[in-house]
């Protein structure tokens, strides 16, 4: 009867000094990553939770890349083990993908000591990300301000869109609400002001009018969600 061997786990293949090496350079890699995402980020939904977890993840994944080291049954017993975790937050920007990319190739690069090519990357892709951000690049338009207010339907003047056309090189109707009652209509305007116009003149023209009310200006930075 042939006789079954029991083969003893392998250690670790990594050193106490290569473990500490590897963990301080993807934590460091991974602060890098997180800085250049807080710099670079446009919009309106910063999270600093994430910013945290691109750190997180670097460190994270050097970690296991050196729980598995060499061995293929400990790869395919930590997909089994991380198979079972679901993870439900939504990406609101698709450039927040990029970055946890990033964040697991420099810890996957940290965690199998290929300090040269870790750094390398990081420096490369932060790089990129800087001038791209520096350059706007991809935008269409930049736009400035969201402003919204409320019109009387009796009032048949039209200086509210003179008003508009006066202080902004551009205005893009976006939005139209009547109210409840049929006696207002809201009014949501995508705007870039002249030079020399401020939002807070604007906003103050726009209230003193006749027939308009609840004037609300948001400044829209390059993206937001309407």
């Amino acid at each position: 009867m042939p006789q079954i061997q029991q083969t003893a786990p392998t250690e670790s293949i990594y050193g106490v000094y290569e473990i500490v090496s590897n963990l301080g350079l993807a934590i460091f890699f991974g602060l890098v990553v997180a800085l250049v995402y807080r710099q670079t980020h446009k919009g309106l939904s910063y999270s600093q939770s994430f910013t945290l977890t691109i750190i997180f993840v670097a460190a994270i994944v050097a970690i296991v890349m050196m729980v598995i080291g060499n061995s293929l049954s400990r790869a395919f017993a930590l997909v089994g083990a991380l198979s079972i975790i679901r993870f439900r937050t939504v990406v609101k920007d698709t450039k927040d993908t990029a970055f946890v990319f990033l964040a697991l190739a420099v810890g996957m690069a940290a965690g199998t000591s290929n300090y040269i090519l870790g750094a390398i990357g990081t420096g490369a892709i932060s790089v990129l990300a800087m001038v791209l951000h520096a350059t706007n690049f991809g935008a269409l338009y930049k736009s400035e301000f969201i402003i919204r207010f409320r019109v009387d339907k009796s009032n048949e003047s039209t200086a509210h869109l003179e008003q508009l056309n006066e202080a902004s090189r551009r205005s893009s109707l976006l939005h139209i609400e009547p109210s409840g009652d049929g006696e207002t209509i809201q009014l949501t305007y995508d705007v870039v002001l002249n030079e020399g116009r401020t939002a807070q003149e604007l906003a103050r023209t726009m209230g003193d009018m006749s027939g308009v009310s609840e004037v609300v200006i948001i400044a829209s930075k390059s993206d937001v969600d309407y």
